[in-house]
């Protein structure tokens, strides 16, 4: 059984200063909510921040061990149908910019990915990617490792763009479009 995945730093989708609005609480009972994103595990977090702290989107707040300056505790994870619009809405931006930054876990990715039975690989699981495409990155892989999406690109033809496609992967198993988890946690 694999370890529960834990999140240390969060980057902030949406800021809800009065509280969930359908909360049927009154006013002074609601506690703010903070909508966020972990950086590593892309696990959907709220939060609830400390007493007088406002939160940005695309904030990054720390939640992990030890001494939290905005973050008073952790509520729970959530569902991507239980965020707000405005946080469904940042998603894809807050996505595209930790897939920039973490470019070379992706394409480790690329490099190491295997087959899932005997029937179906890893690669496919990546939007826009058929048998095809596979065989090809397989073939490329072998000669020499991919060293960015650039290379991928460049050496594999009629691609489609693979950070896009990354990226894509990443928004379909938060909406839990599929069984199989290649980025994300549950």
């Amino acid at each position: 059984m694999r370890p529960i995945a834990k999140e240390e730093y969060a980057v902030v989708l949406d800021f809800l200063p009065n509280g969930h609005p359908f909360d049927p609480r009154q006013g002074y009972r609601k506690t703010p909510i903070a909508q966020a994103i972990g950086k590593d595990h892309f696990i959907l977090l709220e939060l609830v921040p400390k007493t007088g702290i406002f939160l940005q989107p695309s904030e990054e707040v720390y939640m992990g061990e030890g001494k939290r300056d905005q973050i008073h505790h952790i509520y729970g994870r959530i569902f991507y149908d239980k965020l707000t619009k405005t946080a469904q809405a940042e998603l894809d931006f807050i996505i595209q910019e930790l897939v920039k930054k973490h470019e070379p876990r992706f394409i480790e990715f690329f490099n190491k990915a295997g087959p899932i039975n005997t029937r179906r690989h890893q690669i496919e699981l990546i939007p826009g990617i058929g048998k095809k495409h596979m065989w090809e990155l397989l073939e490329q892989r072998k000669e020499a490792e991919f060293k960015n999406f650039e290379d991928i690109k460049n050496r594999v033809k009629l691609m489609p763009d693979p950070e896009k496609a990354v990226i894509r992967r990443i928004v379909s198993e938060l909406k839990n479009d599929d069984k199989y988890r290649i980025f994300t946690e549950h």
